[in-house]
């Protein structure tokens, strides 16, 4: 009988419990320590159109967004993107408050302190308060920390990719020839890489090997996520596995600084339109359900921001770069974009019209935490409590 890609979801579940069995003794925050503590979640989601989400003729997309949410929210109309819309250029640009040109695929750190290292070295923070979840092919562990010789990876966040972590643990049990259930062993790496790769939406598949210089016992928080995710009917996407993992590593650490990367649009690259449209209304209900989660965590409830944005548009229909495809043009389509943020930290609810850049987002996090912001930062944005 045909193994259906649950049934694979389960075997790589098994053998995750199984190598990393060690972490069930993992510490957890303290609650004294977390209800002291302010938490900000940040939520980027890869490339959407102005038109495909708060426009009159998007909003069907975002009813969760546009909805209760935008009721609560302070809301920024016109975010702009002015560095390279590239996905790992744009997200090591908002972690450090400058514009960042490095290599597109995250071979190299960022050339400033992200805000994992600000606020870690400046508050004493433990590291399993930082985190960085993604289910986005084009980041890599390097997202985490900058090369400034003062910071680095001993101030950095965790980096986690869900869905190579799964690869991983499957390539690894099978290398050693431990059994798989009835599947056969050699079938079971090309079966889970085909699987989890059909979400390989930039055209370029995870690599086998070692992306997140975690503790092991630290990688034992995606266990529970894990089994949540082979018992839930929800689909099966890279972004609802990047999810589930995201909350249990609130439910268990909680931290006091997030950030989560989503990118099943990305299949805009593919060319299917209505795949895209899927992918911006996955993301939607995930953010409605994560601040569903945060309402409901005591270590989170009435003391979390979160901040949800775009990383970029897309180009625009009838361009040479292949319109809704991609994201390299110059132009308002693929620059601007919006943010959508609520929690304890906003003033009120209310629309800023002017234009702002994403480069103000790191200086706004460290006016949230009372720290330092980056050396050379731009302004904070407006409507934030410190």
């Amino acid at each position: 009988m045909e193994t259906s890609r649950r049934d694979v979801l389960k075997i790589a579940a098994a053998l995750l419990v199984e190598q990393w069995a060690a972490a069930r003794g993992l510490a957890q925050q303290s609650t004294a320590s977390q209800a002291a503590q302010r938490k900000v979640v940040v939520v980027a989601c890869g490339g959407m159109r102005r038109e495909d989400t708060f426009a009159r003729e998007g909003l069907r997309n975002i009813p969760t967004m546009s909805g209760e949410m935008f009721g609560r929210a302070l809301f920024f109309a016109s975010m702009h993107n002015n560095g390279a819309t590239s996905h790992f250029n744009t997200l090591s640009s908002i972690l450090t408050g400058t514009w960042q040109r490095l290599d597109d695929w995250g071979l190299n750190s960022p050339t400033e302190p992200t805000f994992f290292e600000l606020l870690r070295k400046q508050t004493r923070m433990a590291r399993n308060q930082a985190w960085f979840i993604s289910s986005n092919k084009a980041m890599t562990n390097r997202i985490g920390s900058s090369t400034v010789r003062a910071y680095g990876p001993e101030y950095g966040a965790n980096v986690v990719f869900p869905k190579q972590l799964l690869i991983n643990a499957v390539v690894h049990a099978a290398a050693e020839g431990r059994a798989v259930h009835s599947a056969d062993r050699s079938s079971v790496q090309p079966e889970i890489e085909a699987m989890l790769n059909q979400d390989n939406f930039d055209g370029l598949g995870w690599s086998v090997g070692e992306v997140a210089a975690l503790d092991p016992i630290t990688l034992g928080a995606i266990q529970k996520a894990i089994d949540e995710l082979v018992r839930t009917s929800a689909p099966v996407t890279g972004d609802e596995f990047t999810y589930l993992v995201s909350a249990e590593v609130m439910r268990r650490f909680a931290p006091a600084f997030l950030t989560i990367t989503f990118s099943d649009m990305e299949v805009a690259h593919f060319g299917s339109y209505s795949l895209h449209l899927g992918g911006i209304r996955t993301v939607d209900r995930l953010v409605g359900e994560l601040w569903a989660l945060v309402e409901s965590l005591p270590a989170y409830r009435g003391k979390t921001t979160l901040l949800v944005l775009p990383e970029f548009g897309r180009d625009m229909d009838g361009s040479t770069t292949n319109g809704f495809f991609n994201h390299r043009q110059n132009s308002e389509s693929t620059r601007s974009t919006w943010m959508l943020c609520l929690g304890d930290g906003i003033r009120q609810p209310q629309v800023i019209a002017d234009p702002v850049e994403q480069i103000q987002i790191c200086p706004t996090l460290a006016h949230l935490f009372g720290i330092g912001g980056p050396a050379q930062a731009a302004r904070p944005l407006p409507g934030f409590l410190s």
